[in-house]
């Protein structure tokens, strides 16, 4: 029985797909009460996929949606976002709707390079990086979302390019409880362009597949009596469904075809049948040109190449006048050659027909024709450039430069893959050309490193002159350390850098001498990263002259000098000089290597409030650009600090929101500092199996190598065992620790203190003499950094490790070197420890007075277990406190804690969202669930309730501020 007609561009109507189009509502109900799906239609072609879209569409279960509907097509195969701009077309959205449009508010706008057919051209040079754009789409479609559900509809998905399938992709794992139906049609025997993105798409755990099965023989009975309008013998449907294999569009075409010739649907027909067979579509394609003038196939053909175009290029590629065009058009129509809605044929089916039964003229030298048409009618370059990718052979030198420039919009989009597809076709008529290989590298750089390495080898070969090595040189050394290849970035960078002192001399020109910077810059970040190339790199160091930091690449430079000389642990004074030299530019001036590393090395020398300010800088810049792995690995750093300087509520809510965040990329496997940082935290606050499951987490391959990561992966380990009352285990952790930075030349008593806290572990276990070495070990660090956060750690490694007074009067040391300093919960540990060791010296009223300013002063920092430990030892000894609990605030996730924060500091959920790189929905969740434990039922009381002695959070007013175009 019919369901429907259809307007697909096929004649008759839509028979056999109840069952499918009743799924296909089904979902849409599910979208409309927010649970979010994605169908994917798959079958041959001509199975009827189109015609089940078209009738679904035209249903009464998408009346209430908003409809974004789009087909790829195999002339736009592959472009950089062109599926997103196939869907989101009908909506015109351009760089000048930024200001007006309620869709384009917000990061949304950060969607324009994927939608403008011309990005860029008059835009800033930097390209758009991948994240921003895929960050932008998705909150253009949460716009969307707000007004009403949203249904995505992407036809012939299998010629779709590997962007927008990353963007669906992206936007289904946010979907959670949003309005949202995204259908994928695809055609089962054709070869993906972007087969594991769409294969991503497929193993979303929500997808559902409705596979469209042949028609039975009373379906094609059933097509046969609306075709013939007269009875039907079942034989003859039988026979007719077994030749065209039940396939639609081959039935209709057949159909048709047979009553044309005046057959009749009973016995006798059976027999012509055979004859029209299978092959109907191209044979009736073949007798329609044979029947008709020359012109009408030719335009056929034109129309086969361009696809839907204006009639006047139509004309130029076909040979004819307007007027002919058009009279073709209507003929090619009326037999049902072209599709009734659009100016494009019927069918992909129908296309291949066309172009087998096309003239004399060879399809290389039409599709050349049709892309040299389009660009001197001046059409953006990738429109060209994907005429000129179908064309066999070598690309002409005009191709080149169209694929070129169609690569540098690519590249603007934010669509690497794009502009990789576009240059490696010229890179097959310019094999030796540098051109062609640095710009493709870059393209494949975030997407296949190794393949970029490979390229940027063979440039540097090509090469003539070492000017010219030098940025290419540059280029290979970060791309390595994407891969963990420091030791190959290293040993070319250093070639380099030793050909380009030798070619400059002592005394280069300004332009000469920021080139050289350059080089030096990027080998002390690739070297720096790995302990297999670490010593390499100080070594280097040792003989670079102190820039000055008046250019980008000078404090780059300086803020990687900074790093070696803090690891050197020697001179603070001079270590902090450069950090401050580094760090004299605009926001605008820096680079988030030069912010992170100098507020690393600031940390490491007491200076919190510049280190702050400097990771403050490094998040506005990474949330305005949609940087999601600069902003998470700098939100851990910033929580590892936090936590050093004792404010673990705030450190907390940066650590959770950083494992949270990571938690929805695809990248989290090579990322531990959030994990670490996480576990770090939640050892003090009494959570100790908590830090232990997420440190087994981590799975980053050869993390042992790295010299900042493994360490303090470590050390986070290392505490979690000794939490948890396994000295034994702990201790070997923690002098492995001190061996793998012994091997990395890292000599700052600052960082991970492994020898104060496997002095703590000794002394507990009675074992302080075997201390003795490490205790002296990290006294001479101490005496050579001279910071007193380091000068109290020494204090209290020895005091710990030597029995009465003179234990008494060196803690005693500690506790007044650690109150000069940031580090309050390192201060909490040594009052502490200096209860614990008057009440061992028969001095329990100094012992209680001691305790009970350990318990003080860790639960002001949040340090819970710290706490309980000192409150029970007061108790202990005589005195008096109440039960260490915790407030409500306490009871606080990490995320709620930043989301509250963020609220009762006058965010919207969306600006919420949107700093956090979340959903509104995630946003919403956490909120309630902040009400509910704080007690509050509006925004306006957060404030009141969220105010504690621990330091402010400094950052999350400026995310809120930078969003609203203010500070």
């Amino acid at each position: 029985m019919a369901d429907r007609k259809s307007d697909s561009g096929l004649p008759g109507t839509l028979v056999g797909r109840a069952a499918e189009l009743a799924a296909l509502t089904a979902h849409a109900e599910a979208a409309r009460a927010k649970r979010s799906g994605l169908v994917i239609l798959s079958g041959p072609a001509g199975i009827g996929k189109t015609s089940l879209l078209r009738a679904f569409l035209d249903s009464d279960a998408c009346r209430t949606m908003t409809v974004l509907h789009g087909t790829c097509g195999e002339v736009v195969a592959g472009a950089g976002y062109g599926g997103v701009r196939a869907l989101f077309g009908g909506l015109g959205l351009s760089a000048e709707d930024a200001q007006d449009s309620p869709l384009l508010r917000g990061s949304a706008r950060r969607a324009l390079p994927a939608l403008d057919p011309r990005p860029a051209e008059e835009g800033p040079s930097t390209a758009a990086t991948v994240y921003p754009v895929l960050h932008g789409l998705y909150w253009l479609a949460a716009n969307l979302m707000a007004q009403g559900p949203l249904l995505l509809v992407l036809d012939d998905v299998h010629w779709c390019d590997e962007r927008s399938l990353r963007w669906i992709d992206f936007l289904l794992r946010r979907a959670d409880q949003l309005p949202l139906l995204v259908v994928l049609a695809q055609r089962t025997e054709a070869e993906p362009v972007a087969p594991t993105a769409l294969a991503d798409i497929l193993a979303q755990p929500r997808s559902s597949v409705i596979r469209l099965d042949p028609l039975a023989g009373t379906d094609v009975a059933e097509m046969a009596r609306q075709v013939f309008e007269t009875p039907v013998e079942p034989s003859f449907a039988e026979r007719a469904t077994a030749v065209c294999g039940g396939n639609p569009l081959t039935v209709t075409r057949l159909l048709r075809e047979l009553r044309a010739k005046g057959v009749s649907p009973d016995e006798d027909g059976i027999r012509e049948i055979a004859e029209v067979g299978s092959y109907v579509v191209a044979l009736s394609v073949r007798a329609l040109f044979d029947a008709q003038p020359g012109w009408v196939r030719d335009v056929a053909t034109a129309i086969a190449v361009l696809g839907e175009e204006d009639p006047e290029h139509i004309g130029v590629l076909a040979g004819v006048s307007v007027a002919r065009v058009a009279e073709a058009v209507d003929l090619l129509r009326g037999v049902e050659v072209m599709a009734p809605d659009r100016a494009d044929l019927a069918h992909d089916v129908v296309r291949s027909a066309v172009l087998e039964a096309a003239g004399e003229e060879p399809p290389a030298d039409l599709r050349a024709r049709a892309a040299q048409l389009l660009s001197d009618a001046g059409r953006p370059a990738e429109e060209v450039a994907n005429q000129v990718l179908l064309v066999p052979g070598t690309p002409q030198p005009w191709m080149c430069w169209v694929l070129r420039e169609a690569a540098a919009q690519a590249e603007h989009r934010g669509a690497p893959e794009a502009a990789a597809r576009y240059l490696y076709r010229v890179l097959e008529a310019e094999p030796d050309s540098l051109s062609a290989h640095v710009p493709l590298a870059k393209a494949l750089a975030e997407i296949n490193p190794a393949e970029a390495i490979r390229l940027l080898r063979r440039a540097l070969g090509l090469a003539s002159d070492v000017r010219t090595k030098a940025p290419i040189a540059v280029q290979f050394g970060l791309t390595c350390l994407t891969v963990q290849q420091s030791p190959a970035a290293v040993r070319v960078l250093s070639e380099v850098l030793d050909e380009l002192e030798e070619e400059l001399g002592p005394d280069p020109d300004p332009r000469d001498r920021e080139l050289r910077t350059l080089v030096q810059s990027a080998l002390l970040i690739s070297g720096s990263d790995e302990k297999a190339t670490i010593n390499t790199v100080r070594e280097r160091f040792a003989r670079i002259p102190e820039p000055p930091g008046d250019t980008p690449a000078q404090r780059q430079l300086l803020a990687m000098m900074t790093v070696l000389s803090a690891m050197e642990g020697r001179s603070v004074r001079r270590t902090v000089g450069r950090a401050r030299r580094a760090l004299r530019s605009s926001d605008s001036g820096l680079d988030n290597w030069s912010l992170v590393f100098s507020a690393f090395t600031l940390s490491l020398a007491d200076e919190t409030e510049e280190a702050l300010d400097a990771l403050d800088r490094a998040l506005r810049r990474g949330q305005d650009s949609s940087a999601v792995w600069s902003y998470v690995v700098t939100l851990s750093i910033r929580a590892l600090l936090l936590h050093g300087v004792g404010a673990i509520p705030d450190a907390l809510a940066d650590a959770q929101t950083a494992v949270e965040i990571i938690g929805g990329e695809r990248w989290n496997a090579n990322v531990t500092t959030p994990q670490t940082a996480l576990a770090t935290i939640l050892i003090d606050r009494g959570e100790p199996e908590r830090a232990e499951e997420l440190l087994a987490s981590v799975t980053r391959p050869n993390l042992d190598g790295f010299v900042l990561e493994y360490h303090w992966y470590l050390m986070a380990r290392a505490r979690a065992r000794w939490a948890l009352g396994d000295g034994a285990t702990a201790l070997r952790l923690f002098l492995d620790c001190g061996a793998s930075l012994d091997e990395s030349g890292f000599a700052n008593p600052a960082f991970v203190p492994w020898w104060a806290e496997a002095a703590c572990v000794l002394a507990a276990e009675k074992r302080a003499e075997e201390a003795r070495d490490l205790v002296e070990h990290g006294a001479e660090l101490a005496r050579r950094w001279n910071t007193p956060r380091a000068l109290g750690l020494a204090a209290l490694a020895r005091g710990v490790t030597t029995p009465g007074e003179e234990g008494v009067a060196l803690l005693t040391e500690a506790v007044e070197h650690f109150s000069g300093s940031p580090a309050r919960a390192e201060h909490a540990r040594a009052e502490f420890l200096l209860g614990g060791a008057l009440l061992d010296a028969g001095r329990p009223r100094d012992a209680r007075e001691r305790l009970r300013s350990a318990a003080d002063l860790a639960q002001g920092c949040g340090a819970l277990a710290l706490a309980r430990d000192a409150r029970n030892r007061l108790v202990a000894a005589g005195g008096r406190m109440r039960e260490i609990t915790a407030s409500p605030v306490d009871l606080l996730t990490g995320t709620e804690h930043k989301v509250a924060q963020l609220a009762s500091r006058g965010a919207g959920n969306r600006e919420i969202a949107e700093s956090l790189f979340v959903t509104v929905r995630t946003v919403e969740t956490h909120l309630t669930s902040v009400y509910r434990k704080l007690s509050v039922s509006q925004r306006a009381d957060l404030a009141s309730v969220l105010s504690t002695t621990s330091r402010p959070d400094p950052q999350a007013p400026a995310w809120v501020f930078a969003s609203r175009g203010r500070r």
